[in-house]
Order: C-alpha cells, then structure tokens, then sequence
C-alpha cells in the first residue's frame, strides 16, 4: 500500500494533496480504508460535477480541514479517489448527487434536433430508454429557457421523475 508522506497543516497553509493515491475501488484501498474506518478518522472532500472536472482547486472536508489540490494533468477526481493515507487518517472524494433534466422527444426528428442542439451547448447527456438527460452544471431554469423553443412547438416535453 502507497502511503502519503504525512502533511500537517499549520496555521492557515491548507493541507497540500498533489497526487491521487488510489480508488476506493481497488480492494487494497478498500481494505484499508475499511481498516482505518474502525481506528481513525476518514474525511471526505464533497464535490460536485463542475468541481470534479477541476485539477486544481481549495476545500474544507467534511471535518474542517482546509485542503490545496493540485493533480497532475494526467490525474482526474472521481468518486472514491482516495488523496491521502496516512496511518490514522484518510481523506477520501465524494462526489454529490448529479442533477439531470429529463426530456422526451416527440419523434425521431424532435430527438435528432435535441441532440444536435445539447452537442452544440456542450451539455453533458445520458440516455434512458427513450429519454435523453442532460446534467445540469447551473440553474434548472436556464436550461429550460434555452429549451422553451421546443417545448413551446411540442416537439419535447419535460419528465419529471417519479417521487
């Protein structure tokens, strides 16, 4: 097991995590996150979709530790990225829920349109049967202000999803 060499932070310098050390994933870092889950103490940096496409930016964990991220280029966060092991401490990513907005084309030429115009907004989408989703990186209603052209002609309608 790759250990991080053990970074205090002092006064109001944050803690420096410059390397993702493994993922909750593998089962060498889930048992010792397992491990050290009934000793020490884990942390967990919380971010969201914007934020985990991000190489280098500031946090608080969840237990107040203030945190300088700065990965290589070659590095991306995701969920269960573990960026520090110590002996009695881990400091592991979270990643909050995604927001999607759900959508159902019309028909064939309403979905070819749908999907022409979130390529062209560079949206991030998924598909679900017949729905197209797309990941909402702001506000709801932007999204459906810049949708209103095709829900105002029927060509889409919005889903909302079942409670």
């Amino acid at each position: 097991m790759l250990m991080a060499e053990k970074s205090v932070a002092t006064g109001a310098d944050p803690l420096r995590l410059d390397a993702i050390l493994g993922l909750l994933s593998e089962p060498s870092m889930a048992d010792y996150i397992h491990d050290i889950g009934q000793h020490g103490v884990i942390e967990y940096i919380d971010l969201g979709g914007d934020d985990i496409r991000r190489h280098r930016l500031r946090v608080t964990t969840d237990r107040g530790t203030d945190c300088a991220i700065s990965l290589p280029r070659s590095q991306h966060l995701q969920n269960g990225a573990v960026l520090l092991a110590e002996k009695d401490r881990a400091i592991i990513v979270r990643m909050l829920a995604r927001e999607w907005l759900r959508l159902a084309p019309r028909d064939a030429a309403a979905a070819l349109e749908l999907g022409y115009f979130a390529g062209n907004m560079h949206w991030p989408v998924r598909f679900d049967s017949e729905l197209l989703l797309i990941e909402l990186q702001g506000p709801r209603q932007r999204y459906l202000d810049r949708l209103d052209f095709m829900v105002a002609a029927g060509q889409i309608r919005i889903v909302e999803e079942a409670a």
